[in-house]
């Protein structure tokens, strides 16, 4: 498999740990990437406790920065009702803020009970700690049953997991991260919308993995290893260390790469201890913490489960199809039944097994391991192609600001529920904007047929307008993409044709360009590096105050556990985000330019016009603002946490809008040559998004490139969706 990212570094590295391990200890080569900070055995020993001892009957009452003071471990009957469980709880809360009040009180008449929660603080502690203390008394549901059910799971998947890693360079031990994250659950889904044994939310995982109305790759415990594997590499290459990677899986390599400077430092335990930002929650200072209890746990079973049985492991086997085939047809072929298959093939969608899509051919498809792929693959290839085949194709609409299921199923003469079979939806059919719908048949006519054909409607609540420039256009010779634009739009409107305009700028495919992008629109125009010019700013939905954390919710018992998602710490699951560029605020209101940033933007998001930024900045009329560049900003109408909460709405509608339509299929080298602008070079000869480029190249300073430098460039393939004609 080609390696996304460059790492002969890291290889090395990698490789004199595998010698080493051969002549080591465990415990010695885990520590090889994975240190033990002394400081921090207390947080490890806490939740060993917690996957080994304490089962999802009960829990701890804890603090939850000194994790080694336990109040009290608390035992439920199995037959509690949740009402009582919740009160129980919170009384035994109180009941500790009431002593820990009275010791910040410096009361000196203490009862038994009193000085047993004192000694369990260190000697010395202050009367302001005790304050604290009292105000954050937290419940952690303990885990033990869940984490077994976790370790025998895992027999099917570990070592083709560890196997994976190795051959790409990466720490065998990464292996145990799926106990942390699903207990190696591979259909395991959460509230916040993550899914799959490595917990991948949709934005993050379109970056690596096929997700639509068919398949969903994060299910597939496959594809999803290889997709995990590539995030924590770019994580490693971004921050230089394992535990720093680790975080980053929970907290995004942005999140981790503002502690680091922030703390001037890489070590996890100051990090751990004095990180202080609003999205550095509980989940993510201890995620590397829970890691190494689980890592340990994994590593040695019998010793904390006696008796305990892993798994046997997949022998399932690929058959990969060779043309698009129903789910009832492969069943029979195989003679196997259909809901055997499902279990072996989590990743294809309801809209499959009920007959509304096909497997897609190419596809990846398991069977058992007893099954002659020679002979099936001889059946399927000499059928005839499905009728059905046709429809397929085109057949998705991509959700605009304002729409509902409603407003789309009668635009499309379908009904509601046809609509949301089709894409497995539940109610109350919440849609997002820049998500793809499939459109189911309608009275046995192909969808593509009705989407040529809408039927009228009255236009959806239009949102309310954002100030933008009055035009795309740069000078007279480019053209920045606005929404919405088309190659043939764009060409007409300047007197030139789809073929000029297409060889102009040395674009092969006339379905892929993208908002923010220049082209250019005279030959003197093509060997003039883009800029950051004005654009257009996208329409994203208005954020007054910044999201609140998913991990807030403390689970009291499993059914709220499995409801809140699988994770074994609350709010746990892989980062929203593998963008690693800092939409921060630094100090003195300084931000750093970004891809696909200009000033409009700034402006838009902070409620004053453009004009006075360039006035604060010096920066005169019509001169563009540079990836890379301090920009101070006024913050008079807004506060810094709505600006950087708007700036990276911004970015996730931008790169979401962008994984909707396109995917990655791998990765090539470009070597820079004596001349040669990163930015002709990304717009021009790779027509991909600079953003993109950026994230492909982490550790790289893309303005100042010297020849000789080797670029990761991303190979993007359309995904087939396309807007329906009206």
């Amino acid at each position: 498999m080609k390696l996304l990212y460059r790492l002969p570094i890291l290889l090395l590295l990698s490789s004199l740990a595998l010698f080493t391990a051969a002549i080591a200890p465990a415990s010695a080569s885990s520590s090889q990437h994975f240190v033990r900070p002394a400081e921090l055995e207390a947080d490890i020993a806490f939740w060993r406790r917690i996957y080994t001892e304490v089962t999802t009957e009960g829990g701890l009452l804890h603090d939850p920065e000194e994790l080694s003071v336990v109040y009290e471990a608390l035992k439920f009957p199995s037959d509690i009702a949740p009402k009582a469980r919740s009160a129980r709880i919170d009384e035994a809360k109180k009941k500790y803020s009431r002593i820990l009040d009275r010791l910040a009180s410096g009361a000196e008449d203490l009862n038994q009970e009193e000085l047993r929660v004192q000694a369990l603080w260190p000697k010395g502690t202050r009367r302001s700690r005790y304050e604290q203390a009292s105000e954050e008394v937290r419940f952690q549901l303990g885990q033990a049953d869940r984490f077994r059910e976790g370790l025998v799971r895992s027999g099917a998947w570990h070592d083709h997991i560890a196997d994976t890693f190795e051959k790409m360079g990466l720490p065998r031990e990464l292996a145990a991260l799926p106990h942390v994250e699903s207990s190696f659950n591979t259909y395991a889904y959460s509230k916040v919308g993550a899914a799959g044994m490595w917990q991948f939310m949709r934005s993050t995982g379109r970056r690596f993995l096929r997700i639509d109305a068919v398949v969903d790759e994060r299910l597939d415990p496959y594809r999803s290893t290889q997709a995990a594997a590539r995030f924590l590499e770019q994580n490693y290459i971004v921050l230089g260390s394992w535990p720093l990677a680790l975080t980053a899986y929970n907290h995004g390599p942005g999140g981790m790469k503002r502690a680091q400077e922030q703390l001037g430092t890489s070590d996890i335990t100051t990090i751990v201890r004095k990180y202080n930002s609003r999205s550095f929650g509980f989940a993510s200072r201890n995620f590397y913490l829970a890691f190494l209890a689980a890592l340990e746990i994994d590593q040695n079973p019998e010793k904390f489960f006696p008796g305990i049985r892993r798994n046997a492991p997949d022998s399932s086997r690929v058959l990969t199809m060779p043309q698009p085939v129903p789910a009832s047809r492969l069943a029979t072929v195989l003679d196997i039944d259909q809901e055997d298959l499902r279990r072996l093939n989590p990743a294809l969608l309801n809209t499959v097994w009920k007959g509304a899509r096909h497997v897609p051919r190419g596809y990846e498809f398991r069977v058992p391991s007893h099954i002659d792929l020679t002979t099936v693959m001889a059946k399927l290839s000499t059928a005839a192609p499905e009728p059905a085949d046709v429809v397929l194709a085109g057949t998705q609409h991509r959700v605009q600001s304002g729409e509902t299921l409603s407003t789309i199923a009668t635009r499309y003469g379908v009904s509601q529920a046809q609509l949301a079979e089709a894409n497995d939806l539940a109610r109350p059919y919440r849609l997002r904007a820049g998500q793809v719908l499939a459109l189911p048949e309608k009275s046995g006519r192909p969808a593509a047929v009705v989407a040529q054909t809408p039927k009228e409607v009255p236009p959806p609540p239009q949102v309310a307008k954002q100030p933008t420039p009055p035009t795309g256009v740069v000078g007279n010779e480019r053209y920045v993409v606005r929404r919405g634009d088309t190659l043939g739009k764009i060409a007409k409107s300047h007197g030139l044709t789809e073929e000029q305009l297409m060889e102009l700028n040395n674009i092969r495919n006339r379905q892929f360009i993208y908002e923010g992008q220049v082209l250019a629109l005279a030959a003197s125009a093509r060997a003039k590096p883009p800029v950051e010019a004005e654009v257009p700013v996208a329409t994203v939905a208005a954020v007054v105050e910044p999201p609140s954390e998913a991990e807030a919710v403390e689970p009291v018992s499993e059914r709220e556990a499995e409801e809140i998602g699988p994770a074994l710490v609350p709010g746990t699951q892989a980062a929203s985000s593998a963008d690693p560029s800092d939409y921060s605020v630094k100090d003195h209101n300084i931000i750093i330019v970004q891809a696909a940033e200009t000033l409009g933007h700034y402006a838009e998001w902070l409620d004053v016009r453009a004009s006075q930024l360039r006035q604060l900045n010096r920066i005169s009329f019509a001169t563009p603002v540079i990836v890379g560049r301090k920009v101070k900003l006024d913050f008079s109408k807004v506060s810094p946490d709505q600006f950087e909460a708007r700036r990276a709405e911004y970015h996730r509608a931008l790169q979401e809008a962008f994984f909707t339509e396109f995917r990655i299929q791998g990765t090539s080298e470009h070597v820079i040559k004596r001349g040669e602008s990163v930015w002709v070079l990304a717009q021009q000869r790779y027509n991909i998004p600079i953003w993109l480029l950026r994230q492909y190249n982490p550790d790289l300073d893309l303005g100042s490139l010297q020849p000789g430098a080797r670029l990761v460039i991303p190979l993007v393939q359309a995904t087939g969706v396309t807007e329906p004609s009206a």
